[in-house]
């Protein structure tokens, strides 16, 4: 089935929110109205806890988003990704300095991400080449991207041949909310890709195909519990599908581009923020994803992480590009922070890992 999408990016639309700044602006409650509730600076809330400033520790976690093009435009995207971002896309020379970084400091994982990532037409060779520096490859793959043309239908055997761990979206195990938060027939193709990824070995009995998937709520709230949602999960998808995966990955959704949108659209900005600032939890800290990730842009600037990459904060170093990639200088860096790092301290914390710490 194909899938039929229910908005476009903030680009297509003309949004303001498109301008990353004016995102900063509406975060950073720039221009506040008389009556808005005024949030803490996370910052201050981070020293009240204990915590002066972030600085990383070892990064072992290479994650590039090589591009925003994408068949999909889901509602809460915080990448703004879909079909009209073709000129947003990671060019062969910095691919090929990408692959030079990883071979020389050793990097034990590259996180490959998107849009669809497997959109871009250097994506089986970088796969490949990155397999050869003995590091875990993973896939940020949005599922319905395997049905989306027979070009990309033997992307399941693709993977497995290359032992790629496969971590894929799926925002519920319910069609109804899953399709409201991705578009309609999104549910109907996830599962048909998920079957296919089983049939090649993935998350199956004495297999070391590695297939998790990544849950975030289709509404103004915060995910539930990891443990508890990921027995759901399996429980529902197994007995209605015959569908295996390893691990749940439980995200909150980050208050930016698409889904700052939504939630501005729809009243729910202030009570979101107030939810994520009062649900602020000093244990996630030391388990943050900025601690031990470098994020690289598509045109390959350097981030402390994926959302910092989306609202264009790039870092305090004088290495900020590949083109000048120091690892000495990065890791002796201050990591960046905002008013959206409330939602990966929040609860139980949020990582592209999920949850930090359990309940």
């Amino acid at each position: 089935m194909g899938v039929k999408q229910k908005t476009k990016s903030l680009r297509a639309r003309k949004s303001e929110l498109s301008d990353t700044f004016f995102q900063l602006k509406v975060l950073q409650q720039t221009d506040k109205k008389p009556n808005e509730k005024k949030f803490p600076a996370f910052q201050h809330t981070l020293h009240q806890a204990g915590f002066d400033e972030l600085k990383p520790e070892t990064s072992d976690l290479f994650q590039l988003n090589i591009g925003k093009l994408c068949n999909q435009t889901c509602a809460h995207c915080h990448v703004d990704a879909g079909p009209d971002k073709k000129d947003e896309m990671m060019s062969r020379e910095h691919l090929d300095i990408c692959l030079d970084i990883i071979k020389k400091h050793n990097f034990t994982t590259v996180d490959i991400t998107g849009g669809a990532p497997e959109m871009h037409k250097h994506f089986r060779w970088f796969v490949e080449e990155c397999v050869k520096t003995g590091a875990k490859v993973m896939a940020r793959c949005n599922l319905t991207i395997i049905c989306a043309n027979p070009k990309y239908s033997d992307i399941p055997e693709f993977y497995a041949k290359n032992k790629v761990q496969v971590v894929s979206s799926l925002p519920s195990f319910s069609e109804k909310r899953t399709d409201s938060q991705r578009g309609d027939g999104v549910f109907e193709d996830s599962i048909k890709a998920l079957k296919m990824l089983n049939e090649v070995g993935y998350a199956r009995e004495g297999s070391d195909l590695i297939l998790d998937l990544v849950y975030n709520p289709t509404g103004a709230y915060l995910p539930g519990n990891q443990a508890t949602l990921e027995r759901e999960f399996k429980r529902k998808l197994k007995r209605k599908y015959d569908i295996d995966f390893n691990q749940l990955y439980c995200v909150t959704n980050q208050p930016i581009s698409r889904f700052l949108d939504y939630l501005i659209s729809t009243g729910n900005y202030e009570s979101y923020m107030e939810t994520l600032v009062n649900a602020f939890n000093p244990a996630t800290v030391e388990g943050l994803m900025c601690l031990y990730t470098l994020s690289v842009s598509w045109d390959g600037y350097i981030y402390d992480c994926d959302f910092n990459q989306m609202l264009d904060l790039k870092m305090k170093s004088r290495s900020k590009h590949i083109e000048n990639f120091d690892l000495e200088l990065l890791n002796q860096r201050k990591i960046i922070t905002g008013q959206h790092c409330y939602a990966c301290t929040a609860g139980g914390g949020s990582t592209c890992g999920g949850e930090i710490v359990s309940d």
